[in-house]
């Protein structure tokens, strides 16, 4: 479809009869992580281009989360990239040259994973065309046509620049004064200062990382967008419902979205926030309330609500790697010693107490329970959902085993239901010898 649309382009744009040099796009993939943020120093990021296959490696501290990337694969342009665990588990294996040699890398360390595509074009005028642009071209055709191609979201401002110089130069038009891009702020940023989140603070009764949160993100409107947000009813914080209890999202962000043209769930969770890139867990567990809060804003039927609880959830499964880790786990080899295999089925079995061979809801309730670990109903669902392999609702021995071999290695990461099992690993950790050293230039400053 796209390179259909490029040959028509310049079938449009010909001189003398003959129709100009095309363009050639190679399209780039490239996949990045989140991890925790003691992945990284709070205000430091590191960049090495001297990875061990001649790419760039990069962990950067963003959004309360360390992102980590990239990987560098051609591909076929698709409006739902998504990404590929090989590229995942790439980023993992490079990263583990600048960490200390006594920190686990985790495959389930990794909260969110997903791909964009990098629009690379070879510039027509050049008699390379294996030489590849990774910044924007610009081309002015014998007709006068001007093309921009190439570039990325982080140099617009560059590139909407240069390409209306271009177009100054080439039309012979008369500007009224210099370009003020560079200079132009943008909504928010006119009565903005560092220390405004202390305003919200000390006026509004806002916890101080949710203001630091809303400050940054929005500006000075951030005062009329904590308007909108309803007494807590506790002593403190005054104001402020969070989306989710590990992130500073409130829900008055999805009612200020609906009135800033947000259309969907997936407006909120991956573009107005960026839950579903800092923890795409976390934005599943947000979705229904994001849903029910879209329906008051925008009078959605109930019929439209279940529509975009599948798209969304189908968005995050895909395209930010929520379904990645569970096909992975699948392939996954139970590494567990005949010993710790006893001891799970005989702690499988407790639970299953009337023999059938598999857990339900209903186990997991009375096992809760017993335990005097007071969980509600979504959140025992949410346990089951996270060893529940076949999607069947219900856990089978197979499954279990799977998953406790799993948080063993670290391919799954922290667990509620391990944790309420209970675990010997702590009592087995043996500090590692710090015979590697870690030259400074490459460290970062970071564990």
């Amino acid at each position: 479809m796209h390179s259909e649309r490029n040959r028509a382009l310049y079938r449009l744009c010909q001189a003398d009869g003959q129709p100009q040099q095309a363009w050639h796009s190679g399209p780039s993939a490239g996949v990045h992580i989140s991890l925790p943020d003691y992945y990284s120093p709070e205000m430091m990021g590191l960049l090495d281009p001297a990875t061990a296959d001649g790419r760039v490696i990069f962990f950067l501290p963003w959004q309360n989360c360390t992102i980590a990337g990239t990987t560098d694969t051609p591909c076929t342009v698709s409006d739902s990239p998504h990404p590929a665990e090989e590229d995942v588990k790439f980023i993992l294996q490079e990263i583990k040259h600048y960490l200390s040699p006594e920190i686990v890398i985790r495959r389930g360390d990794v909260l969110s994973a997903w791909s964009g595509i990098r629009p690379l074009v070879t510039d027509p005028n050049k008699q390379d065309t294996q030489s590849i642009a990774r910044n924007h071209i610009i081309e002015v055709s014998d007709s006068r046509l001007i093309t921009i191609a190439g570039g990325k979201w982080t140099t617009y401002r560059q590139m909407s620049e240069e390409a209306i110089d271009t177009a100054i130069e080439v039309a012979g038009l008369q500007p009224k004064g210099p370009c003020r891009t560079s200079g132009l702020m943008l909504l928010g940023a006119y009565n903005w200062s560092p220390n405004l989140f202390i305003r919200l603070v000390q006026e509004f009764g806002v916890e101080p990382t949710v203001a630091k949160h809303l400050s940054c993100l929005y500006g000075d409107k951030c005062l009329d967008l904590i308007r909108l947000e309803p007494l807590s009813g506790h002593r403190w914080p005054v104001v402020g419902k969070r989306l989710h209890p590990n992130y500073p999202y409130l829900e008055s962000e999805v009612r200020w979205a609906c009135q800033e043209y947000a259309c969907r769930a997936i407006d909120i969770l991956a573009r107005r926030t960026r839950l579903a890139f800092t923890n795409v867990h976390a934005a599943a567990e947000a979705l229904p309330r994001v849903v029910a809060i879209m329906a008051e804003e925008l009078g959605w039927s109930d019929e439209k609500c279940r529509e975009e609880l599948k798209h969304c959830k189908r968005y995050l499964q895909h395209e930010m790697g929520y379904n990645l880790k569970l096909v992975e786990r699948r392939r996954h080899p139970i590494n567990l010693s005949s010993e710790e295999v006893a001891d799970l089925t005989k702690k499988f079995r407790s639970i299953d107490s009337d023999n059938k061979g598999f857990i339900t809801l209903s186990d997991m309730e009375r096992f809760f329970k017993d335990s005097d670990h007071r969980l509600e109903p979504h959140q025992i669902r949410e346990i089951i959902d996270e060893v529940d392999l076949n999607r069947n609702g219900r856990i089978e021995i197979s499954e279990f085993l799977q998953y406790m071999s799993a948080t063993k290695s670290g391919f799954v990461g922290s667990s509620r239901f391990k944790h309420v099992l209970g675990d010997s690993s702590a009592a087995n950790y043996k500090k590692p010898q710090q015979d590697a050293r870690i030259p400074v230039d490459r460290s970062g400053g970071g564990l």
